[in-house]
């Protein structure tokens, strides 16, 4: 009897709090919209989710073919795999194969606007007036959104030309985008770089360096390095030359001209030190790196680059992907096996131009030693009668198309907890002084300054050991080269000849077959599947496609 009695209190006691609250009705205790950002907190985790939406661009696996985009059918690389008829690739090499449903096109189109409406929210937010957080952090937090709305819309314009120009978040369904004038983008972009030149940290108060925990983060010399490039498109060159200069006299970078890392002891270049994995961050000892993107082995940090899924699992991000592109397939020949000397696990999607091995180096550039271009290869099989023997290509049976291929050092990378090479957990750098350098001797000679852009230079060819260049010597074709030089495979190198409308004078005769290579190639398509869903205005295309 009492236990009825006791049911039916509780019974009573649910229906009376029931008619005064629900206790159903479900509260809301976090968010992830931009009303939720209130405090630093919440604005820091969404600058890292910023962060690494931007990193999707090196990280991206939809399609293998994604990063072959960017440096086949240029002058320094062309496709090794064209068997495989990979619809991202094809299009770079085979021109006439370009069009508006270019897979490369639209996802870079769409990259691009996610990053643009997500930095948008953050700006909007914290240009709220009525928050609480100190002014300075606020400047920080707006100039690092602004630093990737930039970026975001250089890397537009740069592709594609006038765009639709967004400077607040969409919320929701929206068919009526138009071109905006280029004036009014570039604007936009100068204004965001230049908050960011004035509201950033140095390089050495970014919050990675005060908490910890958080990496890559953006900063001033990243600002101004990136607003030197956009000065450089405008034709801004004097302006250009001053936000080169706030880097390189800074204090904060320099020229990596000594070994260092942890081979430093074991035979190599000061130039390939860079680009070992443990030398690349500058908390490693590398003052030249601006702008690392930074991973780690999943099997020993939580949230790493993803490496340790199963063979053959793919996934959207978080798979670097540029040592199986430029690695070549040596482990596949007979007598060789997989080492780490060797680079680790390579597919050999790309190979370098016959120019650039042939006709790119001076013999003595440091930039071409063994230790940065893989030019010989020793079967290294203990199994094989030829171990030790140097693997002759012009033997038969040596596969030099796919297996036996020389390849740029810059992305070996061996994870002995990932043998399969489903990933990089290497380092990726973005940005680096030598670049600095390059824009700022491009600056100078489009000023007619040829003896200071040759003095500039210089100061690169001689940690190269390169000959001197002079004056006389210094031209545009001179500065792509040297780039070229400098930057094999860590440039986009169509970005840069498009930037500067050499694409189609650079190209021919580089070793490497491309056709249908013509001026509407200059920028890429607006995708069509845009135009067809932009139903309320009119989205135009862009010339001959």
């Amino acid at each position: 009897m009492k236990r009825i009695l006791s049911i039916l209190y509780t019974l009573a006691l649910l229906s009376f709090t029931a008619c005064e609250k629900d206790f159903l009705e479900e509260e809301l205790y976090s968010d992830f919209a931009p009303s939720a950002l209130t405090d630093e907190l919440g604005f820091d985790a969404a600058l890292i989710g910023l962060q690494n939406q931007y990193a999707g661009w090196h990280t991206y696996i939809g399609n293998q073919g994604w990063l072959g985009v960017w440096q086949i059918g240029t002058d320094i690389a062309f496709n090794k795999a064209p068997a495989d008829n990979d619809p991202w690739m094809v299009p770079y090499t085979d021109y006439g194969n370009l069009n508006s449903t270019d897979p490369a096109a639209l996802f870079t189109w769409r990259w691009c606007y996610k990053l643009i409406n997500n930095a948008n929210a953050i700006i909007q937010s914290i240009e709220n007036p009525a928050l609480t957080i100190p002014a300075a952090t606020k400047s920080r937090i707006n100039g690092e959104a602004r630093f990737y709305r930039a970026l975001a819309y250089n890397t537009l314009v740069t592709l594609f030309g006038p765009v639709p120009l967004i400077e607040q978040p969409v919320d929701g369904p929206k068919t009526d985008f138009v071109r905006a004038n280029l004036a009014d983008l570039n604007a936009l972009i100068e204004e965001d770089l230049l908050f960011g030149v004035n509201n950033l940290p140095s390089v050495e108060n970014v919050p990675a360096n005060n908490k910890g925990k958080m990496y890559s983060r953006a900063h001033k010399a990243m600002a101004s390095h990136l607003l030197t490039e956009v000065y450089l498109r405008l034709g801004r060159f004097a302006e250009a030359e001053a936000q080169s200069n706030l880097v390189i006299n800074s204090g904060d970078f320099r020229l990596m001209d000594q070994r260092f890392g942890i081979k430093a002891g074991q035979p190599g270049d000061p130039f390939a030190d860079m680009f070992i994995y443990g030398n690349q961050r500058r908390g490693q000892g590398n003052r030249e790196a601006i702008w690392v993107l930074e991973f780690e082995d999943p099997n020993s940090v939580i949230g790493g680059t993803g490496s340790n899924l199963p063979p053959n699992t793919i996934g959207a991000f978080g798979f670097p992907q540029h040592r199986r592109m430029w690695v070549s397939r040596y482990f596949q020949q007979p007598g060789m096996l997989l080492a780490d000397s060797l680079g680790g696990r390579g597919i050999s999607r790309l190979a370098l131009t016959s120019w650039v091995l042939k006709d790119l180096y001076e013999a003595n550039d440091m930039r071409n030693s063994q230790f940065n271009i893989r030019r010989k290869f020793y079967y290294n099989n203990p199994a094989n009668p030829r171990f030790g023997q140097l693997v002759d290509i012009n033997e038969p049976g040596v596969d030099t198309n796919r297996f036996i291929v020389p390849y740029t050092t810059k992305w070996n990378q061996f994870n002995p907890n990932d043998p399969f090479g489903a990933a990089m957990i290497k380092d990726i750098i973005i940005m680096r002084l030598a670049e600095t350098y390059l824009f700022k001797a491009e600056a100078q000679l489009r000023q007619g300054k040829a003896d200071a852009a040759a003095e500039t230079l210089n100061v690169l060819r001689a940690r190269a050991n390169a000959t001197p260049v002079t004056a006389a010597q210094v031209n545009l074709d001179f500065l792509l080269d040297e780039r070229a030089r400098e930057l094999l495979t860590e440039e986009n190198r169509r970005m840069t000849l498009m930037r500067t409308g050499s694409l189609l004078q650079r190209v021919p005769g580089r070793g490497q077959k491309v056709s249908g290579l013509a001026e509407k190639h200059l920028l890429l398509p607006i995708p069509q599947t845009e135009i067809d869903l932009n139903k309320d205005a009119v989205l135009s295309q862009n010339p001959g496609y």
